[in-house]
């Protein structure tokens, strides 16, 4: 199903007035509190809160994965409370790219083919293998590693996979949940690297969460967010 005509100027992603109340039978949960917030193309922004801020459930809603109770988020122009299901999936699928702390590769397929699935699910079976080749190479994993399976790989290869997965649909948002939180410090200095590069270099948004302050050191702007509203803005 085809997406409404987004726009091409202006935030990638905005927050306006949203609130998150999930109903419980011991009472309603707030986990979101009058977020409103702009993105704009080509920053790199952190996220950072103690658990159970709300740090989770804003990011669902960035990945279009969540709608609020009150308010509206935009993707690239779009409210996605105006999105149909098989909309969100194309919107998903398209045009933001997750990835993860637990790297969350299938451990059946080697790692050409973990990149090549998302595009299998876009172009079908004609999906380019050179395309998948090539972004690989772009975040740093040998040839000799792309026919591996993610347990025989290190945990800096598997999130270099990872990340290849996540650009291999060209998006222009990529949404990353601590990806730095299962690797050593070099190794996380490395794949911090690489998502600055892709940034500053390629011009793609990224939006982090994590808890590390030297991880949220990369960013241009850290918001850190308490009881389901934002404090501070650096």
């Amino acid at each position: 199903m085809t997406l409404p005509i987004m726009t091409d100027t202006g935030p990638v992603m905005e927050f306006s007035g949203v609130s998150k109340i999930y109903p419980l039978a011991s009472g309603n949960v707030t986990a979101l509190l009058d977020i409103s917030l702009q993105v704009l193309p080509g920053e790199f922004i952190a996220i950072m809160g103690p658990s159970g801020s709300g740090k989770s459930t804003l990011l669902n809603m960035m990945g279009c994965l969540d709608v609020p109770s009150k308010g509206e988020v935009y993707i690239r122009g779009r409210s996605i409370r105006s999105l149909s299901d098989d909309q969100q999936t194309t919107l998903r699928r398209d045009e933001l790219g997750f990835i993860f702390q637990q790297f969350n590769l299938i451990p059946l397929l080697n790692a050409l083919e973990n990149v090549r699935y998302p595009l299998i699910l876009k172009n079908g079976m004609t999906a380019s293998r050179e395309r998948c080749q090539e972004v690989l190479a772009a975040v740093g994993l040998v040839p000799t590693l792309w026919y591996h399976r993610p347990t025989q790989l290190s945990g800096g290869q598997q999130q270099r996979v990872a990340i290849a997965r996540a650009l291999v649909n060209d998006p222009a948002i990529l949404l990353c949940d601590e990806p730095t939180g299962n690797l050593d410090t070099k190794t996380g200095q490395a794949i911090m690297a690489l998502l600055e590069q892709l940034c500053h270099d390629e011009g793609k948004t990224i939006i982090m969460v994590t808890h590390d302050p030297r991880t949220a050191e990369y960013a241009d702007r850290v918001i850190q967010i308490e009881d389901g509203r934002i404090r501070e803005e650096v």
